[in-house]
C-alpha cells in the first residue's frame, strides 16, 4: 500500500472539520474524494500535505509514519497538489513558479538557460505549449493550472492531489489532463482525485471515497457506483432533480447592448437583449471572449464602442463603483484571487460593498451589519462557526454563498455571474440554481457565463455563444443541444 490514512481528526473552533477519516491509496491507482462542500476533503488533504496539522490519527506513506510541518516537506518527500484556488507569484515567470525554492545554480547565482531547459523537458513530457519565460499574470485560469500540474510533477511526486483540476479546463483541456494522469498512474504514482463532476469520477477512477460531515462513508470500486448511488452517499438523502423547475417567466427588456467592445481585450462588436426575470447564458471555449463581456459591462474593462443601455437611459460604467451604483453586481470567477477577502471575516466579507448603508454619522452600526450578514447566513444557508469566522476556512461552495450575499444586499438588478458554480458540490449547485431562479422570479436579470453545458442547458431561458470574441449565436435553450453549443462556439476559434 503506498499511502494509509489512519484515524485523522481535525477540530476548528466551533467546527469538526474531521471525524476519524481512514483510507487507503495504492499506487498506481486514481482514487477519487468526492462529498458536499464542507464534507472535510480538501481539509484532510491539507493535512496530508502539512498546511494544517492533525489533531489526531496518522498518514503512513511507503511504509513508514510521516508528519510534514509544511508543504515544502510534503514535496520533498514526494507528496504534491494541486490546489483549486491558484497560488502563485503572478509577476514572476511561469518557470520561476515551477522551480521557486529550488532554483539551479551556484553561489546564490541562478542558471536561467538550466530552469528554461528543464522546465521545457517537463512541457514537452506533459504535452503542454506555454512559453517557460511568460509572466504567469498574462496566462489564462487554464494555462496557469497546467502549469501547477507540471510544478507537481517535477518533484518526482509518488503522490499528487488533485483539487478540482477541471473547474476552469474545457472539454479538449479536460481530456488532455486525463491523459496526464493516466500516464503518472501507469508510472506507479498514487492519485487522488478531488471533484464534484460525476462523469469525471466514474470516468477515470478505480476507487472513491465519498465524505459527509468531515466522516468518511463509504470507499468502493468505481464500477460498483453510479451517479445516482455516489449522490446518495454525499447527501444522505434522495435528489431526484439536479435542476430545479424553470418556473421564471422572463419579460420586457431590462438591458440593452449594441456594439459594444472593450479596448486591449478579447470582445468585439456584440449585441444583445437581456430581459427582466431573465437567465441568460454566456457559452464558448475558453478565450472566446465570454469574461471580457461581463468585465466591459460591469466596467472593469475600457469600452472601446457601443451602448449599455438599462432602463431606456444610456449607462456610463466606468469602474465597478458606478456600475454597482446603476444597478449591476458581478460575481467573478476565481474567488480567491478577485472575490473573498481571505483575512477578512464573514460578516466584513458580506457588508464590504454596502458599507455606505451602515454609516451613523463618523459611525458605522454594528447592529445592522449583524443583521444583513444573519440574514445572508440563513438565506443561503452557509455553514459558518459564526460571523466572525475568517471566510478562507470555509469551503468553496460556502464562500461563493457569502459573496452571493454580499451582491444580493446592494440590491441589484442585474446580475452578473462568471462560472458560479465552480468548484460547488452537486447539494450547492441546487441551492445557487433555486436562488438564481427565485432571484429572476423577482424581476432581476441574470448573465450567467458557465463552461458546463448541461448546467447552461438546465438553467438559462436564453443561451448566447460566443466565439473569437464575437458572438457566433443565439439559441433557446429548451430547443437546443450540446451538439448545437459546441459547434458555435467553434465556429471562429
Amino acid at each position: 500500500m503506498l499511502l494509509q490514512i489512519k484515524n485523522i481528526s481535525k477540530e476548528f473552533p466551533g467546527v469538526k472539520a474531521l471525524d476519524d477519516v481512514s483510507l487507503d491509496v495504492q499506487g498506481g491507482s486514481i482514487h477519487s474524494l468526492m462529498g458536499e462542500n464542507g464534507a472535510g476533503k480538501s481539509t484532510l488533504m491539507k493535512c496530508l500535505f502539512g498546511i494544517y496539522s492533525a489533531d489526531s490519527g496518522e498518514f503512513v506513506l511507503e511504509g513508514k509514519r510521516v508528519s510534514f510541518p509544511n508543504a515544502r516537506e510534503a514535496m520533498l518527500n514526494g507528496v504534491s497538489m494541486v490546489h483549486q484556488e491558484l497560488n502563485q507569484v503572478h509577476t514572476r515567470s511561469v518557470m520561476e513558479n515551477i522551480w521557486l525554492g529550488r532554483f539551479p545554480g551556484r553561489f546564490a547565482v541562478v542558471n536561467h538557460a538550466k530552469m528554461h531547459r528543464d522546465t521545457q523537458a517537463i512541457f514537452a513530457e506533459l504535452g503542454i505549449s506555454i512559453d517557460p519565460r511568460a509572466i504567469i499574470s498574462s496566462l489564462s485560469v487554464s494555462q496557469r493550472q497546467m502549469v501547477e500540474i507540471a510544478k507537481a510533477v517535477s518533484h518526482n511526486s509518488k503522490i499528487i492531489v488533485f483539487d478540482e483540476p477541471t473547474s476552469s479546463l474545457t472539454q479538449d483541456e479536460v481530456d488532455h489532463l486525463f491523459e496526464i494522469i493516466f500516464n503518472l498512474r501507469d508510472k506507479g504514482c498514487g492519485i487522488i482525485y478531488i471533484s464534484h463532476r460525476m462523469n469525471e469520477i466514474l470516468k477515470i477512477s478505480d476507487d472513491v471515497s465519498v465524505m459527509r460531515d468531515g466522516k468518511l462513508v463509504g470507499t468502493e470500486p468505481a464500477a460498483n457506483l453510479t451517479t445516482e448511488r455516489i449522490i446518495t452517499m454525499m447527501v444522505g438523502r434522495e435528489l431526484d432533480n439536479v435542476y430545479p423547475p424553470k418556473d421564471n417567466v422572463p419579460g420586457a427588456a431590462a438591458l440593452s447592448v449594441e456594439g459594444l467592445s472593450a479596448m486591449y481585450r478579447n470582445l468585439n462588436d456584440v449585441s444583445f437583449e437581456l430581459r427582466k426575470g431573465e437567465i441568460l447564458g454566456i457559452a464558448g471555449l475558453v478565450g472566446a471572449g465570454r469574461t471580457e463581456l461581463l468585465e466591459a459591462l460591469f466596467g472593469l474593462s475600457t469600452v472601446k464602442s457601443g451602448k449599455i443601455i438599462k432602463d431606456d437611459k444610456i449607462q456610463k460604467n466606468k469602474n465597478s463603483r458606478r456600475s454597482k451604483r446603476n444597478g449591476f453586481a458581478m460575481l467573478t470567477e476565481e474567488r480567491r484571487a478577485t472575490g473573498i477577502f481571505g483575512i477578512l471575516s464573514v460578516r466584513e466579507n458580506v457588508t464590504v460593498a454596502n458599507i455606505k448603508s451602515y454609516r451613523r454619522g463618523p459611525y458605522i452600526s454594528s447592529k445592522k451589519m449583524q443583521k444583513d450578514t444573519d440574514w445572508a447566513i440563513t438565506a443561503l444557508r452557509v455553514k459558518t462557526p459564526g460571523q466572525e469566522t475568517k471566510i478562507n476556512s470555509l469551503s468553496g461552495g460556502n464562500q461563493q454563498k457569502v459573496i452571493f450575499g454580499r451582491w444580493l444586499l446592494t440590491q441589484p438588478d442585474i446580475l452578473l455571474l462568471d462560472e458560479p458554480t465552480r468548484g460547488i458540490d452537486v447539494g450547492a449547485k441546487y441551492e445557487i440554481y433555486q436562488l438564481m431562479i427565485d432571484l429572476a422570479k423577482e424581476g432581476k436579470s441574470i448573465i450567467m457565463v458557465s463552461s458546463e453545458l448541461p448546467e447552461l442547458l438546465g438553467v438559462c431561458d436564453r443561451i448566447l455563444v460566443m466565439s473569437g470574441g464575437r458572438l457566433s449565436g443565439e439559441l433557446e435553450a429548451r430547443n437546443t443541444t450540446q451538439e448545437e453549443i459546441m459547434a458555435l462556439a467553434a465556429k471562429n476559434a
